[in-house]
């Protein structure tokens, strides 16, 4: 049976792209979970503050799936989505991909999926209502 073929959302950038480096490796070969989750923080974050107009910090982490490793080399992809706002916080989605490359062909794996909850803040540091 085929698999069906990975490819990048269409229509849509990323709000951060990077190449994996050595400095990122983990002792079991592929590059450190906890890397990957703040890259995902930092990408949830920006279509948030956009949403909130200014600052937000992260509250919590609902689900965080790591589907498939990442290695050095890998150029990987984090497309964020806002999914459900409240008075003061903002649901977004994350979706990651890596592109890496087998004998000059470039494969697109789907290799982490999040949905983390962001809330904005004042000057103080108290959450604040997002204007409309």
């Amino acid at each position: 049976m085929a698999t069906k073929k990975v490819e990048l959302p269409a229509g849509k950038i990323p709000y951060i792209r990077m190449r994996c480096m050595p400095a990122d490796i983990n002792p079991g070969g592929s590059i450190f979970g906890g890397w990957i989750m703040s890259q995902v923080d930092v990408a949830g974050s920006i279509p948030a503050s956009r949403y909130a107009k200014g600052a937000v910090v992260t509250r919590a982490v609902d689900s965080f799936e790591f589907k498939k490793p990442v290695y050095i080399g890998d150029l990987v992809s984090c497309y964020a989505d806002i999914i459900k706002t409240g008075r003061s916080s903002i649901t977004v989605n994350v979706d990651v991909y890596a592109e890496r490359s087998h004998e000059g062909e470039i494969e697109c794996v789907h290799v982490t999926e999040a949905s983390l909850v962001y809330v904005a803040i004042d000057a103080q540091g108290k959450p604040r209502k997002i204007p409309e």
